[in-house]
């Protein structure tokens, strides 16, 4: 593995760290309006990375944006329903009736379904041996809290979040290299922001908003600045970097962050079987990404140096936008 390789592993990986105790942060926002929470969580993080980009050299971003065809754009409000308004809200209506924990175990058999979805989006065959990884990371991840307290509603929440999960790495591959890690987040932040605002009007009327407790704020602050800005360009930058098949081997360190995290505001615990279940996961995650080989364990994931394909894996440097 080089080093911009390893960089990208590592950054994949922090990212889901921070997505796994965000799961913890959600158990504080059971009584929160669902949308207008994700509404004020999102809108703050596009402006905090619209400041961000407003210190970055050109292209500017307003440029960039005009050259996306419709299709692209369709493709980015799609990424922010499914991927983020939907995922979260997902994540929160398993989290009214099962243990954070539940809904991370579904997040963490991720890896499985974009190990085959992101090389047919490619057009090649998925590789065997990230496929066996991801099946190593799905089994640490379902073993690493047992199977929480729950109920059908949570189960079925927690399929949504599987499936958010999925379609935040596979919609995104098309739009990454046009966009930029920085300048994508910005983009579907806004445009979960306005989905957000949408749906409660619906769902909730002029209860939409409102003002929010002091944990419920520390919880959606810590959502916007750290998991949502943070995370997210880290997410996309090591995915721009190793692909989206490998990079999502990491979302196996999700439910293991959330174990870890959970005993700190009493939603679960953390013990031997947890230990032994998240080296599991780690095993998984070290095969898959190539850390346990020089070669690249998974050939044929990444094209030649300079390259691209749809999977989004550069070899060469990002661009910086």
């Amino acid at each position: 593995m080089n080093v911009s390789s390893l960089r990208g592993a590592l950054l994949a990986a922090f990212a889901c760290i921070l997505v796994g105790a965000s799961f913890t942060a959600n158990s504080v926002l059971g009584e929160h309006p669902y949308a207008g929470g994700q509404a004020l969580r999102y809108g703050l993080a596009a402006l905090l990375l619209v400041i961000l980009l407003a210190r970055d050299e050109r292209p500017r971003p307003t440029a960039v944006l005009r050259t996306l065809t419709r299709r692209q754009w369709g493709r980015l409000a799609l990424l922010a329903a499914i991927g983020m308004v939907g995922f979260n809200l997902a994540v929160l209506g398993a989290e009214r009736s099962a243990e954070p924990a539940v809904p991370g175990v579904f997040v963490g058999c991720a890896p499985i379904f974009v190990a085959v979805l992101a090389p047919l989006m490619d057009r090649r065959r998925p590789t065997r041996t990230v496929l066996y990884a991801a099946a190593l990371v799905a089994a640490g991840a379902f073993v690493v809290q047992g199977w929480g307290r729950t109920d059908l509603a949570g189960i079925l929440c927690s399929v949504g979040a599987l499936a958010g999960e999925v379609g935040f790495a596979v919609l995104a591959v098309p739009v990454l290299r046009p966009l930029g890690p920085k300048l994508l987040s910005a983009t579907v932040c806004t445009l979960a922001a306005a989905e957000s605002v949408c749906l409660g009007l619906v769902l909730d009327g002029s209860g939409v908003l409102r003002m929010p407790t002091a944990a419920e704020a520390l919880a959606l602050l810590w959502q916007a600045a750290v998991v949502t800005v943070i995370g997210f360009v880290c997410w996309y930058t090591g995915m721009q970097r190793i692909g989206a098949e490998r990079a999502t081997l990491f979302s196996g360190l999700i439910p293991v962050s959330a174990a870890l995290t959970a005993p700190l505001v009493g939603a679960g615990s953390y013990g031997l079987a947890q230990v032994g279940s998240s080296l599991l996961v780690g095993l998984g995650v070290a095969l898959g990404s190539g850390v346990l080989s020089r070669s690249e364990a998974a050939r044929g994931a990444a094209p030649a140096p300079g390259a691209s394909s749809a999977t989004g894996v550069e070899t060469a440097e990002p661009q910086r936008q």
